[in-house]
């Protein structure tokens, strides 16, 4: 396999000054608008899985997969969508992938059984999965390094905020309208999205070789196959045959994948930079902040909407102060990054995330708001200070013409993470609410017993049916949903803890450098003095700056 070559930054400043000032902010507003619709969609239809449910007789697997059919699309086509947009032009996928976004949200209009909703949405995570990467790659080959944290910054920042926004949306539309008002929405967004994207400059990969379609089926395969894999799980079990197999498959699709690009001329992925720090660090922080974010939003959206009694607008209201801290936080980045490192900054953030949670814990099924109120804040804070600097690793560490590729890595993980953290999330969730209320339930009736130990929302149900003589049943079912999301926060927290420490550890730091211990055993480790090629010994504070660092031609893995 070949080097992965980048060019010299004053070939690319050349090529950057044909963009003026105001057309580099058109282009970062329009590609923030983008990415926002897709994750807004993300979980926008959340909220409206009950109307859905009653209009449409879904059952409980149709709508998971409602949810997770646009999720499982997107991750698994984002590698590939990414090098499509390299290769052919980043403005095209992008235009490509809001006209599919546009039609297969109109879809659900018309067509609206569960089967066809599933469908619908499928297509639509195609659709997103052209439109993702081509954002942040859009804006990482227009803005020269010099305002590039600036820009990444605050589309990440954007990224960052985008779940509270989209359920401050689909609550407010659903306050007033059906649950079809949420596509109706979606639909005209891509229109208006799919005119302005039209205005703005595109780019490509100049020297681009034919797509890598081998690598691409293998990744598309491995991450399609694990993703169902975690998403099964807490509905079957972890150890049914069927999720051991798939996560198992998924394992041995991408340990194929590697051994291709490994000896691929032009591969899809040049997977020697996981060999760096900087994009090692970027890729590892990603996955395990959206675990700990989507693991957070699967359970306290649960609580604060059964337990609380918050409807689905006050629920997006209560969670909004959320996004504050995450867009201020990650669109001043560029302030604090050089000064205190990605080592510092991410795993810092990673620990504030973790502390956050465990506050959670201290909530009861009496609590106010202002209980709630602040462990929010300090988890804001936490994913603030990681969503912006994990993104910019990775994309320093690639060179320009492949930033496609590096946006889709960015965003796959974040979409593996997200289904880890439900799937974590919910089992554990599921088992210990299971364990913590059967035993109140011995006195009552086997048929309501089984009823009520389905979930949270069947108990209350039943308990409503009951009248006066819920009461019972139905303080026994939020003191154990209580229980076992204590539980579940402990563990989302006690991952995060052991991914901040790998990161304190193999990080590298405000001089560009891991621990000089780090750096010795990997130099024992591949018989050389000190890392090889894992990290430059000149870069941005901490942050890999293979695209567009002075130095000709210089292979990502050079030392």
């Amino acid at each position: 396999m070949v080097d992965t070559s980048v060019r010299s930054s004053a070939q690319d400043d050349a090529r950057l000054t044909d963009l003026s000032t105001r057309a580099r902010l058109w282009l970062l507003a329009v590609a923030c608008m983008d990415v926002l619709m897709v994750i807004t969609s993300m979980v926008a239809l959340n909220a409206a899985l009950p109307d859905i449910a009653l209009e449409t007789s879904a059952t409980q697997g149709q709508l998971t997969w409602i949810v997770d059919g646009y999720t499982l699309v997107l991750a698994c086509l984002l590698l590939p969508a990414g090098a499509l947009g390299d290769r052919y032009g980043r403005r095209g996928a992008l235009l490509a992938g809001l006209g599919i976004f546009a039609m297969a949200s109109f879809a659900p209009i018309v067509f609206d059984s569960p089967l066809e909703i599933i469908i619908a949405r499928s297509v639509a995570g195609a659709g997103a999965a052209l439109i993702m990467p081509a954002t942040l790659s859009l804006l990482t080959a227009a803005y020269p390094k010099s305002e590039r944290n600036k820009a990444v910054g605050i589309w990440a920042g954007v990224c960052g905020s985008g779940a509270v926004i989209g359920f401050l949306g689909s609550g407010v539309l659903l306050q007033f309208f059906s649950w079809q008002s949420i596509f109706w929405a979606f639909t005209a967004a891509s229109v208006v999205m799919f005119i302005l994207t039209c205005t703005v400059a595109s780019s490509r990969d100049e020297m681009a070789t034919s797509v890598d379609w081998v690598g691409a089926a293998l990744i598309g395969g491995a991450v399609a196959i694990f993703v169902f894999g975690v998403v099964e799980a807490p509905i079957r079990g972890w150890t049914h045959p069927l999720v051991v197999a798939c996560m198992a498959a998924g394992i041995a699709l991408t340990a194929a994948f590697v051994a291709v690009e490994l000896r691929q001329r032009h591969p899809l992925l040049d997977v020697r930079l996981f060999n760096r720090p900087d994009f090692a660090t970027g890729s590892v922080g990603i996955t395990f902040l959206f675990l700990a974010n989507f693991g957070f939003f699967f359970v306290q959206m649960q609580y604060m909407q059964l337990v609380m009694g918050y409807t689905p607008l006050q629920t997006a209201f209560a969670l909004s102060p959320l996004a504050l801290p995450i867009l201020l936080l990650s669109a001043t980045m560029h302030l604090y990054l050089p000064k205190i490192g990605l080592r510092t900054t991410v795993s810092v953030g990673l620990t504030f995330i973790a502390v956050g949670l465990l506050c959670l814990c201290t909530l009861t099924a009496d609590s106010s708001y202002l209980g709630l109120a602040w462990p929010l804040l300090i988890t804001a804070v936490g994913i603030g200070l990681c969503t912006a600097p994990t993104t910019t690793a990775i994309m320093h560490a690639v060179p320009n013409e492949k930033q496609g590729v590096a946006s889709a890595v960015n965003d796959t993980t974040r979409e593996v993470g997200a289904a880890l953290g439900i799937a974590i999330a919910g089992s554990v969730l599921a088992a210990q609410f299971h364990n913590q209320l059967a035993p109140a339930l011995a006195a009552f009736p086997a048929q309501i017993r089984e009823a009520a130990l389905d979930s949270l929302a069947h108990s209350l149900a039943v308990a409503e049916r009951m009248g006066p003589q819920g009461a019972q049943l139905a303080q026994a079912a939020n003191d154990a949903f209580t229980r076992a999301m204590h539980t579940s926060l402990i563990v989302l927290s006690c991952v995060v803890l052991a991914a901040a420490a790998f990161i304190a550890v193999w990080a590298p730091g405000r001089d560009g450098k891991q621990l000089r211990i780090v750096r010795r055993l990997a130099g024992r480790a591949s018989g050389v003095d000190e890392l090889g090629g894992a990290m430059p010994e000149h870069h941005d504070r901490g942050v890999g700056t293979a695209a567009g660092d002075g130095r000709q031609d210089r292979p990502v893995n050079d030392p």
